[in-house]
């Protein structure tokens, strides 16, 4: 499994990690054991939220006993992103855990909350020890500028290290301004659905067909694929969710899958980043 900086820290994080958006809608025995064969094939990013229903609880229990192995992400809901919010959400979110940090610790998206709000309780946070780093999600650039505006006139502020956005093969809008941006900052880009949520391409279109012949002169599959071109880049990290032990052995694979550039320029060609969009999507 590759592994580069995860943004301005230390820490040497997998590229592909586990997403968990949903897990509690499915088996919860079998999603636990995918978590649990996640860590042990080395994807120690394990993303989460406060808003995922109960997959904080689910991965407290899978990850009992294992905590020096995990990269533990979870997110505040901007409603609750005051400056003693984020403390009352945050402990909320350790205590489904079953952990007393987490690694990084971000704002879901854009609020009516003032950002230099929710980044003093995120500071406040990284004080007492509950959090590592904090970063956002969802932010486009203008919200970046927004964000870099707030850290640089207060001076006691620390920056984001990483921005967590929509990213697939039909839906590569970050390419245009946001990647660039977070690259230059020194952020780490964590793109969600990498699948497309429902989205993936069926193998007899042509851009199934052009992943389906890459993924057979790797001996990969076509998801491993979509998964290395979205990882190519230094600060790319993709975090598919898998509901079973097999499904997450499939996306553990990508991580140690490197494409040419020739096949590069196939998949780009195949799934065009198209125009600019006025706004960022999310889901």
């Amino acid at each position: 499994m590759q592994r580069r900086p995860f943004g301005p820290t230390l820490r040497q994080v997998s590229i592909i990690g586990q997403g968990t958006w949903r897990l509690d809608e499915g088996d919860k025995a079998s999603a636990i054991a995918a978590l649990r064969r996640g860590l042990d094939l080395g994807m120690d990013h394990i993303d989460t939220a406060e808003m995922y229903g109960d997959a904080e609880v689910m991965i407290g229990e899978a990850i009992a006993g294992r905590r020096d192995d995990v990269f533990l992400v979870s997110k505040v809901l901007p409603g609750n992103a005051s400056r003693a919010g984020v403390q009352t959400a945050c402990e909320r979110s350790l205590r489904r855990l079953g952990t007393d940090h987490l690694d990084t610790y971000l704002l879901h998206w854009r609020g009516d909350i003032p950002l230099e709000a929710t980044v003093r309780g995120f500071e406040d946070l990284r004080a007492a020890g509950k959090i590592l780093d904090w970063g956002v999600s969802n932010f486009d650039v203008g919200d970046l500028n927004d964000l870099a505006d707030v850290v640089a006139t207060t001076g006691d502020l620390g920056g984001p290290v990483c921005n967590q956005v929509l990213y697939h093969l039909q839906e590569r809008s970050i390419e245009h301004a946001v990647l660039p941006w977070c690259e230059g900052a020194n952020m780490a880009v964590v793109g969600y659905s990498p699948f497309g949520h429902g989205r993936f391409p069926r193998p007899d279109s042509p851009g199934g067909r052009v992943l389906a012949q890459i993924a057979a002169d790797h001996g990969a599959t076509a998801r491993q694929v979509a998964l290395a071109f979205l990882t190519r880049h230094a600060p790319q990290f993709a975090i598919p969710k898998a509901g079973s032990p097999a499904h997450v052995t499939e996306n553990a694979g990508a991580g140690d899958l490197s494409l040419s550039p020739v096949e590069i320029a196939l998949v780009d060609r195949a799934f065009p980043r198209g125009p600019k969009p006025r706004g960022l999507p999310m889901i």
